[in-house]
């Protein structure tokens, strides 16, 4: 018998044995499938097909863990409407008072009772687009309405028993090349002021108004039907042509207020603050800190920064020192020369504290008694107040009353809504929270990474 006296062994791989395949796992696959290997250039396109299939599965595979991950959140609460708004036109605003909704549409505005979502009324005189659109209550089925059209005109509007009766565009004026624009317009809680940003072809301004609406009531009440044609007319379209004829007619005459402000007689608003942004800091013209400090009208004028000793010449050394250390900076990302500022934010303010009034001032607790204002680029947080005598309202250059000087240009600022707390945030990404009437600062948040602050809101 054969009998093999040394164990089996496995000869040890040579070149010439190794496959000649360019498949670098050949000697890994089935022998059973040594010859269905495609030949080239097949199995490049099979390999690639085999990339894209894996990769598609991994997608597949990733989406379906998000889905699942999803499906473990709470899913918010999805609300179906429970009545809709037929509007003529489009719908470009809206605003709510009362129980009614003011929408401004693409010709003219719409009122729309919240109880039953019908329309009660419209107005479209003037065949205008309103683009912005603020309301008030006045109280006694009265309220306040103040429309942006889209030429930049303010129209104002006294909302009673179903009717619009038209009282002033604010920013009207006989020459159209003298004409200014509206960027903005603020209307106080309560209907007592509005402030108007107007921006003209080199400068801007904020026009303060107050709106005589204790005389608007009294004149409603004497005059309970005056406005019952107006309603009629503007809610029919089947008047006769007669009544339109006549309504079109005082609505387009040379002077903004319209018919109806003959029957009832409705007073003008007030116009009692105009303020300006601020000017450059150029150079001192004083010659000591004495001639400075006479400038000073009791202390009111501090922290704008105009009352310095710093001559031009100083200014110009600095620049240049400035550009010469940092020119290559300025180089990269170009300098932009300082211009004065063209947009404001504005803040109807309640008595306290910092806006301390006269003795023998009225003052409301409810009512606003003055204005805060910042303008876009500037470190000064101004506030005025709104019951000067007449002799000073018509300051062609009028002074704040309170400064509050920030660190960093103010970027946005918010109100609370009990009016108390004031918050400013800087182009330096620090918020800062206000007490305005104790007038100290609550608290100072910085945010360490490089974000620029738009908007600020309390909740």
């Amino acid at each position: 018998a054969n009998i093999r006296r040394h164990p089996l062994e496995i000869p040890p791989p040579s070149e010439k044995d190794w496959p000649k395949d360019d498949e670098e796992d050949f000697f890994l696959q089935d022998p059973d499938r040594k010859r269905d290997v495609l030949p080239q250039p097949f199995r490049m396109i099979n390999k690639l097909v085999m990339q894209v299939f894996e990769s598609a599965m991994e997608i597949i595979e990733r989406k379906e863990m998000l889905q699942e991950a999803q499906k473990q959140k709470v899913q918010p609460t999805k609300c179906s409407p429970t009545a809709e708004f037929q509007v003529t036109g489009r719908a470009n605003c809206l605003a709510v008072s009362g129980e009614y909704i003011f929408v401004g549409l693409s010709v003219g505005l719409a009122a729309f009772s919240t109880c039953d979502c019908k329309e009660i009324c419209a107005w479209d005189a003037v065949k205008t687009e309103i683009c912005a659109l603020h309301a008030s209550d006045l109280g006694n089925e009265s309220h306040v309405v103040l429309a942006v059209d889209e030429m930049g005109l303010v129209w104002l509007f006294c909302f009673h028993k179903e009717s619009f009766l038209l009282i002033k565009a604010l920013n009207e004026v006989g020459d159209i090349s003298k004409r200014s624009t509206c960027v903005e317009v603020v209307l106080s809680l309560g209907g007592d002021y509005t402030g108007v940003l107007l921006q003209g072809n080199t400068k801007a301004w904020l026009e303060i108004y107050q709106l005589p609406k204790d005389s608007w009531l009294r004149e409603m009440e004497k005059n309970p039907g005056a406005a019952a044609g107006l309603a009629c007319s503007e809610r029919r379209p089947s008047c006769t042509s007669v009544v339109k004829n006549i309504l079109n007619t005082f609505l387009l005459q040379d002077s903004p207020v319209s018919a109806n402000q003959a029957d009832p007689k409705l007073d003008l608003p007030v116009l009692l603050l105009t303020v300006k942004p601020p000017e450059p800091i150029t150079g001192s013209s004083f010659e000591s800190p004495l001639d400075a400090l006479k400038e000073v009208d009791d202390g009111s004028m501090l922290g704008l920064g105009y009352n310095h000793l710093i001559k031009d010449f100083q200014w110009e050394l600095q620049e240049a020192i400035f550009r010469s250390t940092y020119r290559e900076y300025l180089e990269a990302e170009g300098v932009i020369k300082e211009e004065i500022p063209r947009h404001a934010t504005i803040h109807f303010l309640l008595p306290s504290q910092v806006l301390q009034v006269g003795p023998d001032m009225e003052v409301q607790p409810d009512v606003p008694a003055g204005i805060g204002v910042h303008w876009d680029g500037n470190h000064n947080f101004c506030l005025y107040l709104l019951n000067h005598p007449l002799n000073e309202q018509v300051d062609s250059d009028l002074k704040p009353d309170v400064v509050w000087p920030c660190a960093a240009p103010i970027a946005c600022s918010a109100v609370s809504s009990c009016f108390r707390y004031l918050a400013l945030a800087g182009e330096d990404a620090t918020i800062t929270i206000w007490d305005k009437h104790l007038g100290f600062p609550l608290s100072v948040t910085a945010i360490l990474e490089e974000r620029f602050i738009r908007s600020i809101h309390f909740l």
